[in-house]
């Protein structure tokens, strides 16, 4: 019974990311809701910050290891950030 196999972890993700960023990137064209503009809006930023770690997972990953790949990931996304927040002070001196 081939069809009754089941996917890896990070082959379904994969997937359930691409609807999302569809999902939200329908929720904010809509011009009905801003309630719904909103929802759509933070479902896109979050889902593609996920999205651009699990594109470096591979879709044969398992949980465990998806979610290693996420941690680190979203650390390093974090880590990029906060360097950014604290260096740009002194960049704009630098340039007065």
């Amino acid at each position: 019974m081939a069809g009754n196999r089941k996917q890896p972890f990070a082959s379904v993700m994969h997937l359930a990311l691409v609807i999302l960023l569809l999902v939200s990137f329908v929720l904010i064209t809509q011009q009905r809701s801003r309630t719904l503009y909103q929802i759509g809006f933070m479902l896109l930023v979050a889902s593609t910050f996920v999205q651009i770690v699990f594109g470096n997972v591979p879709p044969s990953a398992n949980f465990k290891r998806s979610m290693k790949f996420l941690g680190v990931g979203l650390t390093i996304i974090t880590a990029a950030f906060a360097l950014g927040i604290i260096v740009t002070p002194f960049l704009v001196n630098l340039g007065r």
